[in-house]
């Protein structure tokens, strides 16, 4: 798999997600998502880009953390919104 620079920073255990029983901003909302990402900077919880909302992406947007990881069962990819790379 491809590195980047925000993947070596990263800390060596994945943050505790926030809201393990879905995204943040759906549960608050009442919208719904069709996969989840865990940001790896702190533990958000958002819907991926397929979903209505997208907020993993918007969080990105807001907080500048750039590495998450699939939040779906038996799935272990990363995904590096700033430099666009599956980690």
């Amino acid at each position: 798999m491809a590195t980047c620079e925000h993947v070596r920073s990263l800390p060596v255990e994945d943050p505790a997600p926030r809201t393990p029983q879905g995204c943040q901003e759906c549960l608050e909302t009442g919208t719904r998502w069709v996969h989840l990402r865990l940001c790896l900077g702190c533990g958000h919880v958002g819907c991926c880009d397929s979903s209505p909302m997208r907020h993993a992406s918007a969080h990105f947007k807001d907080e500048g953390h750039p590495v998450v990881r699939s939040f779906e069962p038996g799935e272990d990819w990363r995904w590096c919104f700033a430099d666009e790379l599956i980690v």
